[in-house]
């Protein structure tokens, strides 16, 4: 029997989630935690789940036995272990955040005092591994090399010890991810900032001051111990950007192509030892820095747990880590684990002849006045994986699947433009655009040597650049015309897509497409085995090998298109979509096939669907799956805008798109044409216009009145959105619009002032159509939606006017012949409720609806799209309308304190990551579990700070009693404290920074304040008043930027101090108790 060693005195295990989406910890641990609740689930034990993150298919009811969408921290976690009593805690499989929870819970006392084992990775080994000073004795004790370092727990000390190293030096905050707190400092200035700063960052005040190992190479080793110290390397990964550039943001490759077998057998050497003497059981992520010149190997850090980097390995070879390691903390051993390929998982080495490139996506363009650098502390939103036979081959694969618009390396933004002597002083710093401007330089004639010296990206990857340049020009050199077969052929072999070769000869993609087919010259697709499994794999394609993969002649088969990489606006929430959709389907009887380049993701596992191809998401490659596989029909709604775009194209190819058609969802962006549905629907809109010149814009903004909202069309997640107040600032707007042409002008609408704004999620079948809630925003109109806070079932809106968005809402979805999931936008201004925009696909508050409500949208979504194969009668009349005993509100997560030369302000243009659900049976502890949830918990006592633009003085006086009347001490600044004071109320003055000290960056700085609500006054003030924003975050005080969120805050407050603490409820008890209305 296989599973003897499996552990029996545990049954009810306590799994800890990573929270809401941020910067360095992204839906990598939605996929290992879904993972490990599987393994677990199958080997018979009770899950309990405890994540804050709404978005992930993680905190769906049925991933765990018990789900609780909590905040995490050790007060909740402290309830819910007390409620639940479980025997075991699961610490690695929630990043960072859930190995420092662990950690707190020990020294709080509260595992002992609750007798719950930890798992997995034991309390003391998060210690060897994560705290600085001991992580340096282990390996000394091992006669491990390191950097040379010190530790120093202040700014004189950091001095000190830099001193003796020399500059640069590095400084590395202890208990952090993603380089947080941390920087690269050349000289004593530098130091003392980015330390004060780390020293603010560690949970434990400590900060390593380290050597400078710039421009080495950085290698990675994902390794798997048991609890008989059985070890294998899952996989070797070989950073192709080197030292001094975040792993995260490097672009890197699967397996070593430049490192010797010699150099990898001692990192592996060493590896072992590492783990071995840590005593992690499952996953371990081992980073070391490799000097080529001297040969020199120090280790940099370990992560004991299931990381970025194991995500990017599972999928890269087939070997499910996360899996693996939560069966192996239930006491399973590597030999006792069956593999079709290798008989037991101990005897696993890394195989395949292929290259796995992984290149990052950031999202720079979002954050006004930062600079596209990159260094020691993580940019990147999200990331791509490709596969290929050749380096250059996955190279080119990777830069397409990035979807910014680049299906090749040149001819990116000016870069072209510009002289060689430009382009090297652009390599000296690294960006995000480093490797498309060493394609332009080589272009311009920069030998591979001038730009190893200045990137010291390795000779081999240059001269592999370097040979693609060079095949790109003579390829030019014919342009006008199809190139020659074995030309074609060749460009093939090389990865360069027909998209990229279209735009570089000036002819038709098509012909292109057509010509290589007739030619033979066609993709084939080559499985990656998984695993653990006897014989499951999934699927890349190369035009380097012949097809021979198996494709089932099964008629009832559909396509799932995912969402492609993570960025701002396009998050997790729409793979949770996805991977629901393959769910339904399988329950349907339809065999599902999944087309996704992104890592990171639960839809990218390989049993999520039938069968999974890891390809960018483009025409060309998607056609040729479609080909091969012939399915039914394409699924299209559920990946965000990224399948959407492909949607008319592949139309036009003869592709079945299932559910609301492409014609409709191009209806839905035209401006002009909704606007004549809504006329001809009585629905009200806001009055709006198109421009395409500056003298329009002005003329329109002239007829509407201003403020205007401008944006341009087609975008998602509010690209370029500004609200302005003047002609001045409309001029300079439409001067500093980018491509705007006639058929893509910019849209101009009369901002809504002092609205409320309000979204509804529909399920339509083309005829019926439900809405399970309507959500209010907590943040006026001119908010985006997706950084809005919001209520679930809403708290201020009349009967009337809910009913009033439901009507307007089904009577849209039927005039546009919606079939599946729809999102409507609207504001109510004055009573009058006005239609923003209409998105006839799944949105991203479709997992919170479905949470909150107890509702599977994107299952019965499923079912209506298919109801014509299936024979099933819609399910949309017997859905009821529901009565909930619980609010659930929202709140967005902000990258913010990476960036801190950005101001912080919420406006049209999304700029959150990601996002948390607060969800009680009180409104105000709703929305003070949500503020709690990202890590900003509302004070219950202190000194509230106010600083009111004029334009909010109307509200001013009920939020300043609520304050008074919770106990809180006041301070204003001169204006807000005259009303205040008028009012009656008690209230201190405070000095702006230009009017004497002591200041309010005084105050801030000396924590004497708890609370801040500070409103921007019209254009000069936004940059006048930033100060006091980046203040608040800088020392972490809870900041609102709008009167709304300052009247929910004060009734958080309230309810916190009234109720105390509420007892915690999960997911499953608030569903039970909702019934129909």
């Amino acid at each position: 029997m296989v599973w003897i060693m499996k552990r029996e005195d545990i049954h009810k295990v306590l799994i800890i989630g990573s929270g809401p989406i941020v910067i360095g910890q992204a839906c990598e641990f939605d996929y290992s935690g879904t993972q490990a609740c599987k393994a677990l689930r199958n080997l018979g034990y009770e899950i309990v789940l405890v994540n804050s993150n709404p978005a992930t298919i993680m905190t769906d009811p049925d991933t765990a036995d018990i789900t609780y969408i909590e905040p995490l921290n050790v007060e909740r976690l402290e309830q819910i272990i007390a409620k639940e009593r479980p025997d075991a805690l699961l610490p690695n499989l929630g990043g960072q955040s859930g190995l420092n929870l662990c950690s707190e819970l020990q020294k709080a006392g509260v595992l002992d005092k609750y007798n719950v084992k930890v798992i997995g990775v034991q309390v003391d080994a998060i210690e060897r591994g994560e705290d600085r000073i001991e992580f340096k004795h282990t390996m000394e004790s091992l006669g491990i090399e390191m950097a040379r370092s010190e530790v120093a727990y202040s700014v004189d000390e950091a001095l000190a010890i830099a001193d003796k190293l020399g500059y640069p030096v590095v400084l590395r905050p202890a208990y952090t991810m993603g380089g947080a707190g941390g920087g690269l400092v050349y000289n004593v200035d530098e130091l003392k900032t980015v330390c004060a700063r780390g020293l603010q960052a560690s949970l434990v005040g400590q900060v390593l001051v380290e050597e400078s190992v710039l421009g080495w190479e950085e290698l990675e080793l994902e390794v798997v111990r048991d609890a008989k110290n059985n070890m294998i390397t899952v996989c070797f990964i070989e950073n192709i950007d080197p030292l001094g550039v975040h792993t995260g943001d490097s672009f890197c490759s699967a397996p070593m192509l430049t490192i010797s077998e010699d150099v990898q057998k001692e990192l592996q050497r060493q590896a072992y030892k590492i783990v071995e003497a840590i005593e992690v059981i499952g996953g371990t992520n081992v980073q070391f820095a490799h000097d080529p010149v001297t040969g020199r190997i120090i280790v940099i850090e370990i992560n004991p747990r299931t990381s970025r980097s194991s995500a990017l390995a599972s999928k890269a070879t087939g070997f499910p880590i996360a899996l693996v390691s939560a069966m192996l903390a239930s006491g399973l051993t590597l030999d006792e684990i069956p593999c079709g390929k290798y008989g037991t998982l101990d005897k696993y080495v890394p195989g395949g002849d292929y290259v796995v490139i992984k290149f990052a996506r950031w999202a720079f363009e979002k954050f006004k006045g930062v600079q596209d650098k990159l260094g020691t502390q993580m940019r990147a939103v999200g990331e791509v994986m490709s596969i290929g036979k050749t380096y250059k081959e996955a190279f080119q694969k990777a830069i397409r699947s990035l979807e910014n618009g680049r299906y090749g390396l040149g001819n990116v933004k000016n870069f072209g433009q510009l002289s060689k002597k430009e382009l090297l002083k652009m390599l000296a710093t690294p960006s995000s655009e480093r490797h498309f401007i060493m394609y332009e330089a080589l272009r311009k004639g920069a030998t591979v040597d001038e730009i190893f010296e200045l990137t010291k990206v390795k000779h081999y990857f240059i001269q592999q650049m370097k040979e693609l340049v060079e095949e790109e020009e003579a390829l030019k050199a014919n342009a006008g015309k199809l190139p020659e077969v074995e030309v074609l052929r060749q460009a093939k072999l090389d990865g360069f897509s027909d998209k990229y070769l279209s735009q570089i000869l000036s002819v038709p993609e098509e012909d292109i497409r057509k010509e290589r087919t007739a030619n033979g010259i066609v993709e084939g697709w080559e499985g990656v085995h998984v695993s653990g499994t006897k014989d499951s794999a999934y699927y890349y394609s190369s035009y380097h090998i012949k097809d021979e993969s198996p494709a089932t002649d099964n008629q009832q088969k559909i396509m799932i298109l995912g969402g492609g990489p993570n960025r701002i606006g396009q998050g997790i929430e729409f793979d949770y979509c996805c991977v629901h959709a393959a769910k339904a389907l399988k329950k349907l009887g339809f065999e599902t096939i999944i087309v996704n380049c992104n890592p990171e993701t639960v839809s990218t596992d390989y049993d999520t669907s039938d069968k999974l191809y890891f390809e960018p998401l483009t025409l060309e490659d998607v056609l040729s799956i479609y080909e091969k596989e012939k399915p039914l029909g394409v699924i299209a709604q559920f990946g965000g805008q990224t399948p959407l775009n492909l949607a008319a194209d592949l139309k036009k190819n003869g592709v079945n798109i299932l559910g609301t058609t492409p014609e409709t969802i191009d209806l839905a962006e035209d401006r002009d044409l909704f606007r004549a549905m809504m006329d001809k629907l009585e629905i009200p809109m806001p009055e709006s216009g198109m421009a395409v010149t500056t003298e329009d814009a002005l003329a329109i903004a002239d007829r509407i009145g201003y403020p205007v909202m401008v944006r341009p069309s087609y975008v998602l997640g509010g690209r370029g959105m500004e609200v302005v107040y003047d002609s001045e600032s409309l001029t300079y707007y439409m001067k500093a619009a980018v491509g705007v042409t006639p058929d893509r002008p910019i849209l101009i609408d009369r901002f809504l002032h002092h609205a409320t704004e309000c979204e509804a999620d529909a399920i339509s079948d083309g005829e019926h159509v439900f809405v399970p809630t309507v959500m209010e925003h907590i943040e006026l109109a001119g908010v985006h939606s997706g950084d809005s806070a919001c209520v679930l079932p809403p708290k201020s809106l009349t009967d009337e006017q809910i009913a009033t968005i439901k009507e307007y809402t089904k009577r849209i979805a039927k005039e546009m012949h919606v079939v599946g999931l729809m999102n409507m936008q609207y504001a109510i201004e004055d009573g009058k409720v006005y239609v923003l925009e209409a998105n006839p696909r799944a949105s991203r508050t479709v997992p919170l609806v479905s949470k909150v409500c107890g509702i599977n949208m994107v299952q019965i979504a499923t079912d209506i799209m298919t109801e014509k194969y299936t024979g099933r009668k819609s399910p949309v009349p017997e859905l009821k309308e529901k009565k909930f005993a619980h609010y659930g509100v929202k709140e967005a997560v902000f990258p913010f304190n990476m960036f801190p030369e950005v101001d912080p302000l919420l406006g049209p243009e999304m700029r959150s990551t990601g996002e948390v659900l607060g969800i009680s049976s009180d409104f105000g502890d709703a929305f003070y579990k949500a503020e709690e949830a990202t890590q900003s918990k509302l004070p219950v006592s202190g000194t509230a700070l106010l600083s009111i633009s004029d334009r909010d003085k109307d509200e001013l006086i009920e939020v300043a009693k609520g304050l008074h009347d919770c106990g809180f001490a006041l301070m204003a600044t001169e204006g807000t404290c005259a009303m205040i004071e008028k009012a009656g109320i008690p209230v201190s003055k405070i000095a702006k920074i230009d009017e004497g000290r002591p200041n309010i960056l005084d105050v801030i700085a000396n924590k004497t304040i708890t609370l801040i609500i500070n409103t921007p006054n019209d254009k000069k003030g936004a940059t006048d008043d930033s100060y006091i924003r980046k203040a608040a975050i800088k020392n972490k005080i809870p900041y609102m930027t709008t009167m709304a969120a300052a009247k929910a805050t004060v009734e958080g407050i309230r309810s916190a101090q009234k109720h105390h603490k509420l007892p915690v409820k999960s997911l499953q008890e608030f569903h039970a108790e909702i019934v129909d209305k």
